[in-house]
């Protein structure tokens, strides 16, 4: 946002503005993140069930996906209730394989053999970005769609990867009949 206010204003001025634009987010970055996060949750369904080291691969994910060793991440899992919100990597990784919030059951571990996503809307700020939808999880058993709200954002790190800032996911609300 500062960056969009100070080119504003050298434009305003009637300077010419020079920016470097190799950090900008792009829409298709921001769904080729959605895609990788998709394969990721699928991947640790699938190390799960081949008995493979999934929490080491959850871990992995947590570190190349989530922006954690770059500052704050707002983390909201779908199925969150008594720890709403994961502010730690070790409670992003629990979330998804179980291990240090005991209401965690691993939701990548369900497993899932596909996450599509439908955005709403893709908001860009030069190096930063916000999508907002739904997103539908295939259960790999039953074959069974479930459908999720998202909000992710994202920024570009120095080495331009795509880390996700925010994650909210809720499902949708049914009033009671």
């Amino acid at each position: 946002m500062f960056r969009k206010l100070v080119a504003v204003s050298i434009l305003a001025l009637g300077l010419v503005l020079n920016v470097d634009a190799a950090n900008d987010i792009t829409k298709q970055d921001v769904l080729n993140a959605e895609k990788v996060w998709g394969d990721a949750i699928v991947a640790i369904g699938k190390s799960y069930s081949s008995h493979a080291d999934y929490k080491a691969l959850a871990a992995k994910t947590i570190d190349t996906l989530y922006a954690y060793n770059e500052g704050t991440v707002l983390f909201k899992p779908t199925r969150a209730s008594s720890n709403q919100f994961r502010l730690k990597k070790d409670e992003a990784v629990s979330y998804f394989v179980t291990g240090v919030v005991p209401e965690d059951h691993g939701f990548a571990i369900q497993p899932w053999n596909k996450v599509r996503f439908e955005n709403t809307g893709i908001i860009i700020y030069f190096d930063s970005a916000t999508a907002m939808g739904n997103y539908y999880f295939t259960d790999a058993k039953t074959g069974k769609e479930t459908k999720a709200e998202f909000t992710f954002s994202y920024i570009k790190n120095a080495d331009d990867k795509m880390l996700i800032t925010v994650h909210h996911s809720s499902f949708p609300y049914h009033p009671a009949p």
